[in-house]
């Protein structure tokens, strides 16, 4: 049954093959049932609750796109899309965790109307290609910056608003988990991240007073009750937050559609003719699974590029994805040891994703003015002014400005000048408030 279903033996795999593949690609991505209850519980969010919600989005959205799309696929809450919720939209903008859960959900349902009406490429495509990259590397960098916030090696300054602080022990132990995460990634060690992580705990246990052994390590899954359902719809539907739930559908777009491309052709899912039938239900599958995340109580859920793990291992169907989600559940047992992670021992995963998400800066072209300056501010004003999507509004602002100016309206594409001009109306609604 499992053979015909997903079919093994056509792409040339195994049940031991797919669990194997399923087992790597948890082990890649488990540092986000860490990272993201503590990222979000800065919003104001139950941190109990989220351990629990954190893993049943991942386990709904990778059980929904390995049966559904019959890929290697594992989904849960997005890196950047929860400190986009926690940082821009709660704590910078004054939205409640309430009104960002709706935010959430109101993208995923346009998401889920884009897929429908397959615009969604289209969107994608109207976007110069350095913008896009510009997107992926800022969000990269202002992670990284949340990370070194978080682990105490950047601190508030009044003379220059930021600067290095004192070696604390969770700096030292912050910078020594970092350290030891990158040497293992270096060395291709599987689950390198939450090696790190858990490094910085049993250290945290040693040398931090703050750090408490729980009275239980197994336990009943924490209640949900506290976030779940408490999303505010009526309330987000209104001018003010179009911006916002434009922001969250555009990250999760470029996310969903450039990590399933790159893990279809690492599955070798890529037909002669370099086409990925598979891709739409991917994309509609992501769409169902953010919109469901915001009633479920969390930040948007996306593919995990950490995938490609489990594809290195073997992976080549959705059977890995069923594996993958089974590991989640059993996680949601431990949430007595996971809820004891100090925000520190989280914080060298944030850095070293944002390192990842910040290699593709090369593709930039910064010879000419018009496309590196909103590059640049789109790079540069994401963690300067903790907001994802201030970087995304000028950067586009700046370019159709630029190009009217220096007279290369040729270089924009029609739908380019509609998100452009949304933009500037985002810019001057966000001053007026």
């Amino acid at each position: 049954m499992l053979e015909k279903f997903f079919k093994l033996r056509e792409r040339n795999t195994s049940f031991k093959q797919e669990a194997i593949g399923g087992t790597v690609t948890f082990l890649t991505m488990a540092y986000i049932i860490f990272v993201n209850p503590n990222i979000l519980s800065d919003a104001g969010m139950d941190k109990a609750a989220l351990i629990s919600v954190t893993c049943i989005a991942a386990i709904v959205g990778t059980l929904l796109v390995g049966i559904w799309a019959n890929v290697p696929f594992a989904m849960a809450p997005g890196m950047g899309l929860n400190a986009m919720f926690a940082y821009t939209l709660v704590m910078s903008d004054g939205a409640t965790w309430q009104q960002a859960l709706g935010v959430v959900t109101m993208s995923g349902i346009v998401f889920i109307i884009i897929s429908i009406l397959g615009i969604r490429h289209k969107i994608v495509d109207a976007i110069p290609e350095s913008l896009r990259v510009a997107i992926g590397a800022g969000i990269g960098l202002f992670i990284a910056f949340i990370g070194f916030k978080q682990m105490g090696l950047i601190v508030a300054n009044p003379a220059t608003l930021v600067g290095l602080g004192k070696f604390t022990p969770a700096v030292v132990i912050g910078l020594i988990a970092f350290i030891v995460t990158v040497f293992l990634e270096i060395r291709k060690v599987k689950g390198s991240i939450l090696i790190g992580i858990l490094l910085a705990t049993v250290l945290g246990f040693i040398f931090d007073d703050s750090i408490k052994i729980p009275s239980e390590f197994i336990s009943t899954p924490p209640s949900i009750t506290p976030v779940f359902g408490q999303l505010e719809i009526l309330s987000v539907l209104k001018i003010s937050f179009i911006a916002p739930v434009f922001s969250f559908l555009f990250v999760n777009l470029f996310d969903s559609i450039g990590t399933a491309i790159a893990c279809s052709m690492e599955a070798g899912l890529v037909d002669k003719d370099g086409k990925m039938p598979h891709i739409k239900k991917v994309l509609e599958a992501d769409a169902v699974a953010t919109a469901f995340s915001g009633v479920l109580g969390t930040s948007s859920t996306v593919t995990y590029i950490e995938s490609a793990a489990g594809i290195a291992n073997g992976a080549r169907t959705g059977l890995s994805s069923v594996f993958t989600a089974g590991l989640f559940f059993l996680a949601m047992f431990f949430a007595p040891l996971i809820g004891i992670v100090p925000a520190y021992a989280t914080a060298p995963a944030l850095i070293l994703v944002g390192i990842f998400m910040a290699k593709h800066l090369i593709k930039i072209n910064f010879n000419e003015l018009y496309i590196a300056v909103p590059t640049f501010l789109t790079l540069i004003l994401m963690p300067l002014t903790y907001s994802i999507s201030s970087g995304i509004a000028y950067g586009f602002s700046s370019f159709i400005i630029l190009c009217l100016l220096t007279k290369n309206t040729d270089k924009v594409h029609p739908i380019m000048w509609g998100i452009g001009l949304f933009s500037i109306l985002e810019i001057i609604i966000s001053q007026m408030n």
